[in-house]
């Protein structure tokens, strides 16, 4: 029996999972055109590398990371460039992208071909074929995959930790691929491990989870120095620092210190699942398993999309509405964004699609605090969210910055658990907003 962990704080939000847990990953319907964005990721956007009128085929480099922190974004199928330029994207404003219109061929570029010696390989030659083949986390975040692998000099990492909490309500792909291709995460985490030097690592899975720490669990006991940790369900388990703190009893100090700074690197089950692909197969990030759910949905599933993919095609794919749309957002409830059309692409970071109706959507009038306390006991981080609504709500930024707004991960446990229904979340994002906005304009003047 595997003794449950967690970290102080937290709450309990109603998991919605029994809607597609129990529905085998399916390959999404290749769509008939694709737009790729050259921004899918943390850091600096892409430049694309093709032309309309261009051919190419699947896997085919078409968006250039010149910087370090970035990801190159490739072909997710075979076609005919349409166009080069701005297109809608999930995360907010037009950024420029690369549409493509399929041939209906999915021919793969040449050298996408099963390496059947990959196991030999270097640390070195494992972090560039992660690099190239444009890996970013897949919990969402899309943090570029070889940057996280890549600590400073003088950082020495001592464990790595398997992110298969997937605490977001209603989200269920990582479950998934924990059940489907358990051998080729660990396969994954093992090159992970490489790359790193590191001989110790920790699969962290939630309890609502128990076929998964089972299958898990199955696979890992073969494997040295690799360990399942089951954890006890709690929102925001899944989060980084509170995964630590839970599984290893080490905290992260504040921003910016991050992981690397207590000798830890955390990686995703679905982006352990996209290395080994990316080592053993040359298969770059084209794909991935996206969660398609909520009320509003007809038949929830999980589907492996080819990126590019309209939110309307996935939607439709799965039985479409019923007619009572309250709210389409990308993720989960909690950290998920919501969208205002349906002809955005699925991108790297694009865990889910929830479809809310009306009634689950509809929002409760903000009232003013009252002082109950309840969001401090929930708060993951110590803070005083709270307060933190009250001084942004007022305008009191100095105020607010001395209480460590930008320690807030904006978990959204406060907003859940506020019997006033106070919008805190939103108002901490526009108190850092106006805070780094001050900031540079000091910058300026001095």
């Amino acid at each position: 029996m595997i003794k449950l962990k967690t970290f102080p704080g937290g709450v309990h939000p109603p998991d919605r999972k029994s809607l597609s847990v129990h529905k085998q990953i399916e390959p999404a319907v290749i769509p008939n055109v694709i737009v790729c964005p050259m921004s899918q990721h943390i850091g600096a956007p892409c430049q694309p590398r093709v032309k309309e009128g261009d051919k190419v085929k699947a896997g085919q480099l078409i968006g250039q990371a010149d910087s370090f922190v970035s990801a190159p974004v490739h072909a997710p199928i075979s076609g005919t460039i349409k166009a080069v330029c701005l297109a809608p994207h999930p995360i907010g404003k037009p950024v420029m992208a690369v549409t493509i219109e399929s041939d209906g061929l999915d021919a793969w570029d040449d050298a996408i071909q099963e390496d059947l010696y990959y196991s030999r390989l270097e640390p070195k030659d494992i972090l560039n074929r992660v690099r190239n083949a444009g890996i970013v986390g897949l919990g969402g975040a899309a943090f570029p995959t070889a940057v996280k692998l890549s600590p400073p000099k003088g950082k020495r990492i001592d464990t790595v930790i398997l992110n298969g909490v997937e605490c977001e309500p209603y989200l269920t792909a990582d479950h998934r691929i924990m059940l489907e291709e358990p051998e080729k995460i660990i396969a994954g985490l093992r090159l992970i491990m490489k790359v790193l030097n590191v001989d110790r690592a920790f699969i962290g899975i939630e309890s609502n989870k128990p076929d998964a720490i089972e299958s898990m669990s199955k696979v890992a006991k073969g494997e040295s120095g690799i360990y399942v940790q089951g954890l006890k369900l709690k929102y925001p388990q899944g989060a980084e620092k509170q995964l630590i703190k839970a599984i290893l009893g080490r905290e992260v100090p504040p921003p910016p210190c991050l992981p690397l700074d207590v000798g830890v690197v955390v990686q995703n089950a679905g982006t352990c699942l996209a290395v080994y692909e990316a080592v053993r197969d040359n298969k770059p990030l084209v794909e991935r398993v996206v969660t398609v759910t909520g009320s509003a949905i007809n038949d929830p599933k999980n589907l492996r999309v080819r990126l590019g993919t309209s939110f309307s095609d996935l939607i439709a794919q799965c039985g479409n509405t019923n007619g009572s749309v309250g709210k389409v957002i990308m993720g989960g409830p909690m950290m998920g964004i919501a969208q205002h059309r349906l002809d955005v692409p699925v991108i790297k970071g694009t865990s889910g699609i929830l479809v809310l109706n009306r009634k689950e959507a509809a929002k409760q009038e903000s009232r003013a605090c009252i002082r109950c306390g309840q969001c401090i006991r929930a708060c993951p981080m110590n803070l005083l969210p709270n307060l933190l609504g009250i001084y942004c709500e007022k305008g009191r930024w100095e105020d607010a910055e001395k209480l460590h707004i930008f320690d807030c991960m904006e978990c959204g446990s406060c907003s859940y658990i506020c019997p006033a229904s106070r919008q805190m979340v939103h108002l901490i994002k526009l108190g850092k907003q106006e805070i780094l906005s001050i900031q540079k304009k000091r910058e300026a003047k001095s």
